[in-house]
């Protein structure tokens, strides 16, 4: 597990790298948001712990450059007493947590894994929901349209009906989507097919 750690305080910096690397996480240390933007490349990283208050780019402004730039990276904010509202803004804008400093080290670590966790989970639902789309992409107009229709619960003769098509060549195509699709039983088409409604 990596974890960004941002501040401008170098012995903070030095102290949590520390902590952290007692538990086994590896920390990369950056002294300013811009220095850590400035990578544009985040893909080893798992977890970003930012202070709020720092010169140059906030936590606040680094969680709205991580999200222009569509990064699902989880963000906890270390924060002092008087940035607590700043702090609730940035949880109500999507960051995983944010700690009073001073904080438990056990505190801290608590919520990275929690973090880090949350973020495993929702990049397997993205790529989950990418696999799905590009499936559906490669179904012909007919098949999609009875996938559709299975999904919103029609039984074979109702969607036969609907589409003025025999319910032998509707079981043709509801078996040729299946494969298409990847799904194992008729909830699995369900679920990957809402998987993509989700996002839309």
């Amino acid at each position: 597990m990596t974890v960004a750690l941002i501040d401008d305080d170098a012995a903070v910096l030095d102290s949590l790298r520390m902590v952290l690397g007692s538990h086994g996480i590896t920390v990369r240390p950056f002294n300013s948001a811009n220095a850590f933007l400035a990578l544009g490349d985040f893909g080893d990283i798992d977890c970003v712990v930012s202070d709020v208050r720092m010169p140059g780019v906030t936590g606040l402004e680094l969680q709205r450059a991580l999200s222009d730039r569509g990064s699902s990276l989880p963000l906890i904010l270390m924060t002092g007493h008087g940035d607590i509202a700043m702090a609730v803004q940035a949880l109500k804008d999507g960051a995983v947590d944010f700690l009073e400093k001073p904080f438990d080290d056990a505190r801290l670590v608590e919520s990275i894994q929690t973090a880090t966790a949350a973020g495993d989970r929702q990049r397997s639902r993205r790529a989950a929901r990418e696999e799905t789309a590009a499936r559906i992409a490669e179904l012909t107009e007919r098949q999609r349209q009875v996938m559709e229709l299975v999904v919103k619960g029609l039984s074979s003769k109702e969607i036969a009906l609907d589409l003025g098509i025999s319910p032998r060549t509707v079981e043709n195509y509801r078996a040729w989507v299946m494969e298409k699709m990847g799904a194992s039983n008729l909830a699995d088409l369900v679920r990957k097919a809402l998987l993509v409604q989700d996002e839309t």
